[in-house]
């Protein structure tokens, strides 16, 4: 069952923080949904991540251009984008995903993917996975409907180009990015499972994102105290 969770909202481009070196030795883009900003605890957040992913890009840039000189071949202009989405808001719970790319200066560049989850009762940041028992019991909960599923989409993008042995057949949840939706914002009652380029094919197929609902076995996995934030769809 592959469905997106991600809805679309309008982002705001925040401003780079001045730093050294000067912006044009590198590229820097960092957006959330302009909603967010009425949470202050997580603007807060998105702020002091855009603030560290920045100083990142730059080092990363001065260290490249220096090698670059020092070397004498070209330096290829470096670049980071960060970009969150709002995927659903239930009561107590936002949830976000987020895409990267980042270049620095190889073939070609890294894209990539990450999700959030705001806590509206303790106004702080989870990690999706922190509200299920353990990694181990949400694995058990939908290997057996994702590693399908998974299969079913790379034979339908691909086709006879889908390269055997590239990636594992089903790659470990340690791989993945998890992302929670909901149909209603009442509660959770979809996963979303995305596997980043190389992670389950080669770079030229992308990621790839499997959608599932929301079932007793995977409700099993979630802490006690986050169950109620969970329902299996209609």
């Amino acid at each position: 069952m592959i469905i997106t969770l991600m809805a679309a909202a309008a982002a705001v481009a925040t401003p780079a923080p001045a730093t050294s070196p000067p912006e044009s030795d590198f590229g820097f883009t960092y957006r959330y949904p302009a909603t967010l900003a009425r949470f202050p605890g997580l603007r807060h957040w998105l702020l002091a991540d855009r603030d560290a992913l920045h100083a990142k890009t730059a080092r990363a840039a001065a260290a490249g251009k220096r090698d670059a000189t020092a070397n004498g071949y070209p330096y290829r202009r470096y670049e980071t984008q960060r970009d969150w989405k709002q995927v659903t808001q239930t009561p107590r719970f936002i949830s976000l995903s987020m895409t990267q790319y980042v270049f620095t200066g190889g073939a070609h560049g890294a894209p990539s993917s990450g999700a959030l989850l705001w806590d509206k009762a303790t106004n702080q940041t989870r990690a999706t996975t922190s509200l299920f028992t353990s990694d181990a019991a949400l694995w058990q909960a939908v290997r057996a409907r994702y590693c399908p599923a998974l299969k079913a989409e790379r034979a339908h993008r691909m086709g006879d180009d889908a390269t055997p042995g590239i990636a594992p057949a089903c790659p470990p949840l340690k791989d993945l990015t998890v992302l929670l939706g909901s149909t209603d914002g009442t509660a959770f009652d979809r996963i979303g499972l995305i596997a980043d380029p190389y992670v389950a094919g080669a770079y030229v197929e992308g990621s790839y994102e499997v959608t599932l609902p929301v079932t007793p076995a995977l409700i099993a996995a979630v802490k006690p105290a986050y169950r109620v934030a969970f329902a299996i769809p209609r």
